[in-house]
């Protein structure tokens, strides 16, 4: 079942943003993200905002059709030109995310690409993305994208092993998500990632090593390598409490973690965020950046989160609902919230020491600083960082970020 949207204030209908959310704009990046909810099956561990055609049918399926979703979308951005107003400021990033972008036809991924280049602008050198399955595109529709204006693709392979991919109730074969690479490369994509999982019930470090050394081979120049988290409500959960399948627990994933670090740093790969490393600094996600850093980003869907200026808001969650207020005129928000300078403190704490470059001492209240300097004095923190005034975590320190990140807030 997809996660639960959080409590806030009521979103204005027209959508409008308090006039201090814009003030200073021009010194933060713009980006978006595009949400696309369907999916052809529902993957065991997922509990993201996303539905199968059997899930759409009855209340609000005409209105939730893949058919005319671009155009939908396209009516949220055109919303969002209304919204900021004479914000002069190109996107810098754009990310297609989901469910699974690419059950719709490149044209329409294409198509809500250029309402936001009408709309707004790309700046030059824009980074835009699309999530795929492997499973869901051929060298024809990469090329599609790429004449459409994509430059980077991001293919979902979790794991080079047919038994863990069962598990987490991927469709795709194993060799796949390297073919596409390939594909990738050869219709023009600047950058490609691959996604993986560590942590699945069942897979051995043997498996873990395997996925690894495909990831390597295959030549993309950005990983991303997550721990499995059980979300409550998803099958896989429900597997686990009935004891068909057992739970991985936090040392196997330490373990998997030193071993992707070791792995990934030895083929030239380099962390830059605890759980993403890539080949150069080009190679990085910059949309992803722009969430860490605290810019500004638009979320156009259903269940999409934008964040303006220290104004955070989200979308209805169903995709009949959100496409009923578009027809209507009215704004998708379910709710928003204003956040406070203590807030946004917070969360660049939160954020930003998960970074390769850390976060700043001055962030940090009284008991914060004193726990950063217990975490130096426990092997937590980079000594010559810490030197110069910035927080930045060792190896050891990325295995324990949570626990780091919750003492540093105080």
């Amino acid at each position: 079942m997809p996660s639960a949207l959080p409590d806030g204030e009521p979103m204005p209908e027209d959508g409008s943003l308090p006039r201090p959310a814009l003030d200073g704009s021009g010194q933060r990046p713009l980006g978006f993200y595009l949400h696309v909810p369907y999916c052809a099956t529902r993957c065991g561990y997922c509990d993201f905002n996303t539905y199968t055609a059997s899930e759409l049918r009855g209340s609000g399926g005409a209105l939730a059709s893949r058919e005319t979703y671009a155009g939908t979308v396209a009516e949220e951005i055109r919303l969002a030109r209304k919204v900021l107003g004479d914000d002069p400021r190109p996107v810098e990033t754009v990310f297609v995310g989901g469910g699974t972008p690419t059950l719709l036809p490149a044209a329409d991924l294409g198509r809500m690409l250029a309402v936001i280049r009408d709309e707004f602008g790309l700046a030059p050198g824009a980074e835009v993305t699309t999530e795929a399955n492997p499973d869901s595109v051929d060298p024809r529709y990469l090329a599609e994208l790429r004449e459409a204006g994509f430059n980077r693709v991001s293919f979902g392979m979790q794991s080079a092993r047919r038994h863990v991919l069962k598990v987490l109730d991927r469709t795709h074969t194993p060799g796949r998500p390297e073919a596409c690479v390939a594909e990738a490369r050869a219709a023009g994509f600047d950058h490609v990632n691959l996604d993986l999982i560590y942590g699945t019930p069942g897979e051995s470090d043997d498996d873990w090593r395997a996925s690894l050394d495909a990831v390597i081979g295959a030549g993309p120049d950005h990983v991303s390598a997550y721990a499995l988290i059980v979300e409550e409500g998803t099958r896989l959960a429900r597997r686990i409490r009935r004891g068909e399948i057992p739970m991985t627990d936090d040392d196997v994933h330490a373990d998997r973690y030193l071993i992707a670090e070791e792995t990934l740093s030895a083929a030239g790969f380099h962390w830059y965020e605890v759980s993403n490393w890539a080949t150069t600094e080009a190679g990085r996600c910059r949309h992803n950046e722009l969430y860490w850093r605290g810019a500004d980003w638009w979320g156009a869907g259903p269940g999409a989160h934008s964040h303006v200026g220290g104004v955070r808001w989200w979308n209805v969650k169903h995709p009949g609902a959100y496409a009923q207020a578009l027809s209507e005129g009215r704004s998708p928000g379910a709710g928003r919230e204003l956040l406070s300078a203590e807030d946004r403190r917070v969360e660049r704490v939160l954020l930003e020491l998960r970074l390769a470059d850390g976060c700043p001492l001055s962030l940090l209240r009284p008991a914060g600083a004193a726990a950063a300097a217990r975490a130096l004095s426990d092997g937590l923190l980079e000594a010559g960082p810490y030197a110069e005034g910035r927080a930045v975590l060792t190896l050891r320190g990325r295995l324990l970020a949570d626990a780091v990140v919750r003492d540093l807030v105080d």
